[in-house]
Parts: C-alpha cells; structure tokens; sequence
C-alpha cells in the first residue's frame, strides 16, 4: 500500500498564493516609486505634456495592482485556515503594502496642488531646477513596457487640464477610500508586526581579537602616560632652574 505524503503538497500550496502576494507588493512598490520621481518633476524645466501624461499611465497602473494586491492580501489575513507562519508573512506583505498605498496618496494630493499652481494651458512660469532629460523612459521602465510613446501634443488647453484635475480629485478620494475599508476588513496593527529578515551584519570578531585590540590600547595609553609624565618633569627642572638664575642675580646685582 503506497503513502501520499499529503503535507508536503500542502505545504507547496500555501507558499504558491504567498509568492504571488510577494510579487505583486514588489510591484506596487516599483510603480509608486516611479510615481513618486515623477510627481517631483512636476513645476520643474522637464514638466511638460508627456511629464502629465506619463503621470496618469503609472498612477492608473499602480491604482490596478493596488486594487489585485489588496484583494488577494484581503482573503488570506481573512483565511482562519492560514498558518500562524504564513500569517506573519502575509501580515508583514499587508504592511508595505498599506504604507505604499499611503504614499501614492500623498503623492497624488501633491501633484494635485502642484497643477494648480503651475499650469501648462496658463503658460505659467516653471521652477529651473537644473534637471534634464525626459521622465519616459523611467516611466517605460516601471510599467514594464518597452517604450512609450511621448505625446505629439504639446499644447494643452484649459478646458483638458481642468477634466484631468477632476479625475485626479476623483482617484484620491477613491484610494482613501479604499484605505479606510482596508482598515474596516482586516485589523492588522502595524506596531504588533515584528520585521523578518535578515539583521544588520555585526563587524566579524573573536574574544582573542578583542582581547589583543585591548591589550594593544592599553600599551599605547601607557606610552602616552610616560612621555606626559616626563614633559612635566622636564618643565619643573627647567622653572626651577630659571628660579635660581634669576634669585643669584637679583643677589650680585643689588
């Protein structure tokens, strides 16, 4: 009668859902990372048409992996089946990924102020922050896409930057949103969840080591000790002796 080893096909199940978690945070965080080098262009020499443009591409790119990662890390915290081991890691996974949500939403509020103060359509006057080159290929590069096309409009009317505004106004209330029902569907303290990985490398040491390192700053502390002790005696003699001199000589001349 043969055996199934059941455990170990459960266990290969478990960490399957678990990677794909893992891929999909790592991907967010790459995407939002772009965002973010792209919201700080905004006001600046490069900010143009392709600059807002290439903006909307990767908010709406993060937006989609956000709402893939939040459902997939929503139903295993809710799995009461989920290992206590793999919970942590999902629970750890939850954590970026909420902070990295947070941060597209801060993000998002800026370029929202920042393009009502400095406006294509309006010819405003943009901020010389030295920066060159275009922002498309880091763009290209975050949403996995081999080129994007930089727009061939370069002017922009009024009337299209104020239906962006409000679709921009529109997504941030949508993510805040989703941020208070993450809140409502899975309680995950942040504070209570204790990072895993590897810790900061401690310089490589022995007690043979150590104890030579001291043997060799006592050695020098006691040189120092010496040549102090006798600079100070040399300066004692050398008073001493001006005293004299100069005690025979007051005598003789007086």
């Amino acid at each position: 009668m043969q055996l199934c080893n059941n455990k170990v096909a459960d266990n290969g199940t478990s960490a399957q859902p678990l990677q794909e978690g893992k891929s999909m945070v790592d991907s967010l965080i790459k995407v939002v990372a772009c965002y973010r080098h792209l919201a700080s262009c905004v006001g600046g020499c490069t900010d143009s048409s392709s600059l807002r443009l290439d903006l909307r591409q990767t908010r709406e790119r993060a937006q989609a992996l956000a709402l893939s990662c939040r459902n997939h890390l929503t139903a295993r915290l809710r799995d009461k089946n989920l290992p206590e081991d793999r919970r942590k890691e999902t629970e750890l996974l939850w954590v970026a990924f909420s902070s990295c949500l947070e941060l597209l939403h801060a993000d998002m509020c800026k370029v929202f102020s920042m393009v009502k103060h400095f406006s294509l359509a309006g010819n405003s006057t943009m901020v010389n922050t030295g920066i060159q080159g275009g922002t498309t290929e880091v763009a290209a590069r975050a949403l996995s896409l081999p080129d994007l096309q930089e727009s061939n409009d370069s002017t922009q009317t009024s009337n299209m930057e104020s239906q962006e505004q409000s679709q921009l106004e529109q997504e941030i209330a949508q993510v805040d949103r989703t941020l208070e029902d993450m809140e409502l569907k899975v309680n995950v303290l942040r504070w209570t969840v204790e990072a895993q990985g590897p810790q900061y490398a401690d310089p490589i040491s022995s007690d043979s080591a150590s104890l030579a390192l001291l043997s060799i700053d006592e050695e020098a502390a006691e040189r120092f000790c010496d040549r102090s002790q006798m600079f100070m005696a040399m300066m004692l003699c050398g008073v001493a002796m001006f005293a004299v001199v100069l005690s025979v000589c007051v005598v003789f001349l007086a």
